[in-house]
């Protein structure tokens, strides 16, 4: 084996050693969770403020991911970094609110210089800690245990799985408190109204279907040349078939065309009735976009009716509405 294979071959086993080894980290820590944790989960539920993470180093990474995990899953909470803390950021916290004190050993220099401020204050403290009998272990009201075997890093150095086994304690205690609050997709939307997650959870088919004039849509009495008139002036490949009070009876599609000329029907005088698709597919307009793109694909078909509550056409809605409107 050359000197590269032998070190590609070194670069796969590490590799897979560090994941076994986080793995394992978290695998111990899921075991000792005990009356502790739901401690914790107590104190922040009954919290009437909010909730500072702070942590400095490796440790204040992962506490901002903490805060932000929380602060998307219905629990407030800000990044409450130590050292601008003792300048002045210390007014950020209130008496009613939570800290949690991030610090693997315990004694974060940073951290514990702003605990006899915090216990003034009286805010509750909850430590993640590996040092059970630290400063920090030993001021906080609650003490979760994030002690590791080891490090992932070959040299027991490198803050690893120390690190993996804080943010995946932060995403337990994130969770719990969402499902104790029942906070749902809704709420989880509000709290994401940009990107692909607000634009799944939030847009309506109403927000985006097309009416008016820009809605293809002909009577039962239509001729055949009225119909492919319109579905060529309206650009969705189709038009919704409807009765004279307005409420839709079928779909003429690009597709129902070419099957009718490939049957050599005299489309003069077949009446569009005939030439229709029965019983459309049709959507709510209070739906979610999200789930008119999922019966499009579902179904294979690019053009989706909209109807109310007593079937009578409110809209249309294209797949390339949905892509341009990025709802995948």
């Amino acid at each position: 084996m050359d000197a590269e294979k032998r070190a590609q071959s070194t670069a796969l086993t590490l590799a897979r050693d560090v994941l076994l080894i986080e793995a394992a980290a978290i695998t111990a820590l899921a075991s000792r969770l005990d009356e502790r944790f739901l401690a914790a989960v107590n104190i922040i539920l009954r919290c009437k403020g909010r909730v500072a993470v702070s942590g400095v180093g490796k440790s204040g990474h992962i506490a901002r991911k903490i805060a932000s995990t929380f602060a998307s899953t219905g629990t407030s909470a800000f990044f409450l970094h130590p050292s601008e803390a003792s300048h002045g950021d210390l007014g950020m916290v209130d008496a009613g609110d939570v800290v949690i004190a991030v610090s693997y050993s315990g004694e974060s220099d940073e951290v514990v210089r702003i605990l006899p401020a915090l216990k003034r204050l009286g805010v509750t403290i909850i430590a993640f800690t590996g040092g059970a009998t630290s400063t920090i272990a030993r001021e906080a009201d609650v003490t979760l245990d994030i002690s590791v075997a080891k490090e992932a890093c070959p040299l027991n150095l490198a803050p690893t799985a120390s690190t993996t086994v804080t943010l995946a304690l932060g995403d337990a205690l994130a969770i719990a408190l969402l499902d104790a609050r029942g906070f749902g997709s809704d709420d989880f939307a509000r709290s994401h109204p940009g990107g692909a997650l607000g634009r799944k959870l939030l847009v309506r088919v109403a927000d985006l279907m097309r009416t008016g004039n820009a809605l293809p849509a002909v009577r039962d009495d239509a001729t055949f040349a009225a119909a492919v008139l319109e579905m060529s002036n309206k650009g969705m490949g189709m038009t919704a078939v409807l009765d004279q009070s307005g409420s839709v009876i079928g779909i003429f599609t690009d597709g129902d065309l070419r099957r009718a000329l490939e049957r050599g029907l005299d489309l003069k005088t077949t009446p569009l009735k005939s030439l229709m698709s029965k019983a459309p597919l049709t959507i709510d307009p209070h739906s979610l976009a999200a789930d008119a793109v999922r019966i499009m694909e579902t179904h294979r078909i690019t053009a989706l009716l909209v109807t109310d509550n007593e079937h009578r056409l409110a809209g249309a809605t294209h797949i390339h509405d949905m892509l341009r409107a990025k709802i995948y």
